[in-house]
């Protein structure tokens, strides 16, 4: 099979699209032929080196943590899923990824995939649409009523997280950029603030419950946020190589954020998706084949919204 993979960790240039033995699936795995996989900005930090203490892996590495297909085959001991089944989920960081035609997963992490978008098109939700919804409920515990600021909200977690918030009840402010202003609105924000023209904290006069940051800012304007949030209140930050600020005279928490599988909440936004209460916005779709182009696109920050990575069927 055709597979994308690093055997060293570097700049783009070490990813090779080559042909690699199909894995067979062990007790409680299951081999899921993939329909697509994603790129998620963390693919490139793991390439790279960085994510070397929190997310070990093992040389040569499958990139790919988001994937939806279709079981291939099971190892011994799987029930509640059977071959020929349509599955998405979020695939263990620190394994081989759905960069691949055929991928083994842990049969927990998969969920039938939504009925009403095409099949590849789930690969775009796992890990983004799980950041987004732990970020506001499990560290969040967003309410209705409450007021969020989504810092960032252009990006494709921005783009759930809009949703979510608003789904949930909650008066919705989202900062994005011309290019993404159009879509933060019809995800559902009730205010969207040019950051690129505007600053936040002269624009937002009443306090927020929640402030969300997904954006790469300056040190200085993550700590501003904390000004934005009332007593008691929370600041939920994912850019994890800059700490979450805090302020202990007013109550208001700081809390880093790093994204877990989860298959029941995973579930969840599933259904959300196929009652159409989300919706799964894709920017690109690209042949398995151009993913090392993909990454050093995305190392110049030239990619903007999802994209997904399909293998070819052969």
């Amino acid at each position: 099979m055709k597979a994308v993979r690093f055997h060293e960790y570097g700049d783009p240039s070490v990813l090779r699209h080559e042909d690699v033995e199909q894995p067979v699936p062990g007790a409680g795995e299951v081999r899921v032929r993939v329909a697509a996989t994603s790129f998620n900005p963390v693919d490139g930090n793991i390439r790279g080196g960085f994510m070397q203490g929190p997310i070990p892996v093992t040389l040569p590495h499958t990139p790919g943590i988001d994937v939806a297909g279709t079981v291939d085959a099971l190892g011994e001991g799987v029930d509640g899923i059977a071959v020929g089944d349509d599955v998405v989920g979020f695939l263990p960081m620190d394994g081989n990824g759905a960069a691949a035609q055929y991928v083994l997963a842990p049969a927990d992490v998969l969920i039938p995939a939504p009925k009403s978008v095409p099949l590849a098109d789930a690969a775009a939700l796992p890990l983004v649409g799980l950041t987004a919804y732990q970020a506001l409920f499990d560290h969040g515990k967003l309410t209705a009523g409450q007021r969020v600021l989504i810092n960032g909200a252009g990006g494709a977690v921005g783009g759930y997280a809009v949703q979510l918030a608003k789904n949930a009840g909650a008066h919705v402010i989202a900062t994005a950029g011309p290019r993404s202003s159009e879509a933060v609105t019809s995800a559902g924000a009730d205010e969207v603030i040019d950051h690129t023209a505007t600053d936040v904290t002269a624009v937002v006069t009443e306090p927020v419950d929640l402030a969300l940051n997904l954006a790469p800012v300056a040190p200085d304007e993550l700590a501003s946020l904390v000004t934005l949030v009332r007593p008691g209140g929370v600041v939920v930050n994912t850019t994890v190589w800059m700490p979450a600020p805090s302020d202990e005279e007013r109550d208001v928490r700081g809390i880093d954020l790093f994204v877990r599988s989860d298959a029941d909440q995973l579930a969840q936004l599933v259904a959300l998706i196929d009652r159409g209460e989300l919706r799964v916005d894709v920017a690109e779709r690209i042949p398995l084949a151009e993913l090392p182009a993909l990454h050093a696109r995305a190392s110049e920050g030239a990619v903007h919204g999802k994209v997904i990575v399909v293998p070819s069927a052969d």
